[in-house]
């Protein structure tokens, strides 16, 4: 019997923080931060993090348990994950993975296997200076006459996922793309409901908005400066997470802060354009678009009741 899991996802600012508690109060449920930000220490305003009163006494896996200092990946997630996974099913209870971040929920879902090469720093090296010298958009380039697939689906800003890409081709022969299809195809090791949060763009575009507003009156700027005097660089993975990078423009001075914080929203509306593109190629999903129910307690009882059937089968 394959043992019972719950996805709770979708774009950034929808809302999948009331309706994951109400879950796991009515199911027995414990939560697994599916969110590659919100697992570091000291980055609380710009990742939107749960508060412990939000938490509502529910059990949190996930987060605050990395040093900014530390990379964060989904290989190291997928790991986590599991073993956090395992330590709720000893306490009797089922697993909410909750987050907005499709890839590293896939890895688990459907076990993927990352074929881990061994690094070839010398090359990688070559790379990373290649980018420097002819820009992102030629590394790029390189990645579309490889592997187009790939870079379909890498931005050419994503100059790390480039580089691997790369890498991968490099020393395998294949392409990682094709590998990736492979792995997507796997069977799921679970029995489980997959619930992707939908709501109209223009409601969650002025919810994106607000919720930056908030975070700028909340202090994120005192929060991005502390990170920076705690000894945080912008090279840092963390760092580098939608929020943050653009503050620290500001802080050194490569820009306003008015502007910073405007561009967080025009950021923060793609993201969630391209979390949308990706869970729509999503397979074996439920939608919820909340338009469609009356309210959130509405919801809230679809999902209670449609767990319940999948937790009978």
């Amino acid at each position: 019997m394959k043992r019972p899991l719950i996805i709770l996802t979708g774009p950034t600012a929808v809302g999948k923080t009331s309706l994951s508690i109400g879950l796991a109060k009515a199911l027995g449920g414990e939560i697994v931060s599916a969110d590659s930000m919100q697992v570091y220490r000291g980055m609380d305003i710009g990742t939107a993090k749960i508060t412990k009163e939000q938490m509502q006494g529910i059990p949190h896996y996930l987060i605050d348990e990395m040093e900014p200092s530390e990379e964060f990946n989904v290989a190291v997630f997928q790991k986590r994950c599991k073993e956090a996974m395992e330590t709720i099913y000893r306490r009797g209870k089922i697993p909410i993975l909750v987050g907005g971040t499709g890839f590293y929920i896939q890895s688990v879902l459907y076990d993927i296997n990352f074929c881990e090469t061994e690094a070839d720093s010398a090359y990688r090296d070559s790379l990373s200076a290649y980018a420097q010298k002819e820009g992102k958009a030629a590394l790029h380039q390189k990645l579309r006459q490889a592997d187009a697939a790939s870079a379909d689906r890498i931005h050419p800003n994503n100059v790390k996922k480039v580089i691997r890409a790369l890498e991968y081709y490099h020393q395998t022969g294949q392409k990682i793309s094709e590998h990736n299809e492979r792995q997507r195809k796997k069977e799921a090791e679970y029995r489980f409901r997959y619930y992707v949060l939908s709501l109209p763009r223009e409601v969650l575009y002025e919810r994106i908005d607000r919720r930056v507003d908030q975070m700028r009156e909340d202090g994120l700027t005192a929060e991005v400066q502390a990170l920076l005097d705690s000894g945080c660089t912008r090279s840092m993975v963390s760092m580098q997470g939608l929020g943050y990078k653009e503050i620290i423009d500001a802080l050194e001075g490569r820009d306003t802060l008015d502007h910073a914080f405007e561009k967080i929203k025009i950021e923060t509306r793609h993201f969630a354009k391209r979390q949308f593109t990706w869970f729509r190629r999503e397979r074996d999903v439920t939608w919820l678009h909340k338009e469609e129910f009356p309210d959130e307690d509405a919801l809230l009882e679809y999902c209670i009741s449609d767990c319940r059937k999948m937790l009978e089968e």
